[in-house]
């Protein structure tokens, strides 16, 4: 058996319907080995759950690619399931991460999940399966772990998010593949043809950003897209060179938590009366001129044209664990369905649960719904992110 390398591994496959899962179970004894489907399914009620409580659990994935190539060997399979059982407590949930490949156990009820204590039940798992199992498949059982929340105590996010932990968000059958392959393309298209059009005025405010204050023409900002990865979003300079985003962050922090502060406009991740604006940048900021530039961020792959708010990192430090969740399965975008349905009223909260919604129930009528929608928002004058 590989020893477990303490980062966590990144795989990813698909949610089908829990109902159909539940005949895929395999009752062996008083325990209950779940078919991919359902082991995924409850996978995404044991997130809801900490999510809840606080209460971390522990999922540690035992990868049988090396022993069951090229085909499985079912007897095989199944004395390997029943070595693993006798290993377990009746809480932890236990079953196919990826059929006949990667079988995955969900330690419920965790009260620690340290090193030690992860140490501990790895080793327990390795020495029964040393004891019941042949040498040699011992030798080709890969193991790996996954702490959820992927940190302990805050949700600081400080890279990508590990996706094993979330398999049924990825999208998985040929509908929902060709939609978004359609969605790409659509962003593609859509960004270049703005780009082209767009080219006299990007030149017009290039010259006054230029001719007015020192500095770049763009201002570049880490901010994190699908699933956490970071990439360099770009505006137009709006602000003066060199400034302090200290007061940014102290709004920011009363935006999140202190959601009945009389000093924060709700739906607005701007500062009003920003000292730090420009003559230009406050008329840039206004029309939502300074967006312009992210038709770049869509061409380049890192963004979408329709899709949750990109955040900057330390706005995720004050998330809480069911926030992040917006920045999963989804590629942020220029616009979205907050920004088009209440962009001026929306509390943090609800605006997260907007991005959720349209995460859910994403299809392409609604980008195509939201698109058509944006352009009154922007003219209206109603704020901007």
């Amino acid at each position: 058996m590989t020893t477990p390398n303490m980062n966590s591994e990144k795989t990813a496959t698909t949610l089908p319907e829990p109902s159909q899962a539940v005949a895929e179970a395999a009752v062996m004894g008083d325990q209950t080995f779940y078919g991919k489907s359902h082991f995924h399914h409850m996978l995404r009620v044991e997130r809801k759950r900490t999510e809840r409580s606080r209460k971390p659990f522990l999922l540690v994935l035992l990868d049988l690619s090396a022993l069951t190539a090229p085909a499985p060997h079912q007897e095989m399979l199944e004395k390997i399931k029943t070595v693993l059982i006798s290993t377990l407590r009746e809480v932890d949930i236990r079953g196919w991460y990826d059929h006949n490949q990667t079988i995955g156990v969900i330690f419920t009820e965790m009260v620690s999940t340290d090193v030690n204590t992860i140490e501990r039940i790895i080793h327990k798992i390795y020495g029964r399966f040393c004891q019941g199992l042949d040498t040699e498949w011992v030798k080709k059982i890969r193991i790996s772990f996954h702490v959820y929340p992927e940190t302990n105590g805050g949700v600081s996010i400080k890279e990508p998010f590990n996706i094993s932990l979330y398999p049924d968000l990825k999208k998985g059958n040929l509908t929902e593949r060709i939609s978004m392959t359609a969605k790409k393309m659509i962003d593609i298209t859509g960004s270049a043809v703005a780009l082209l059009l767009f080219s006299p005025l990007f030149l017009m405010i290039a010259v006054a950003v230029k001719a007015t204050t020192r500095g770049p023409v763009f201002f570049r900002q880490e901010r994190l897209g699908l699933n956490g990865k970071p990439f360099s979003f770009l505006k137009f300079r709006s602000m003066y060179t060199d400034c302090d985003n200290i007061n940014h962050k102290e709004y920011i922090t009363r935006f999140i938590h202190d959601k009945k502060s009389a000093a924060v406009k709700p739906g607005v991740f701007k500062l009003t009366g920003d000292p730090r604006v420009t003559p230009v940048g406050g008329f840039l900021r206004k029309t939502s001129l300074d967006e312009l530039p992210q038709f770049i961020n869509v061409l380049k792959g890192e963004m979408s044209l329709v899709g949750p708010r990109p955040p900057i990192p330390y706005e995720c430090e004050l998330y809480d664990i069911w926030h992040r969740r917006r920045l999963l399965s989804c590629k942020p975008g220029i616009t979205g369905l907050w920004q088009v349905t209440g962009r001026s009223s929306t509390t943090f909260d609800e605006m997260v649960r907007m991005d959720l919604k349209y995460i859910h129930e994403w299809n392409l009528w609604l980008d195509l719904k939201i698109l058509f929608m944006t352009p009154k928002v922007v003219f209206s004058g109603k704020g901007a992110y």
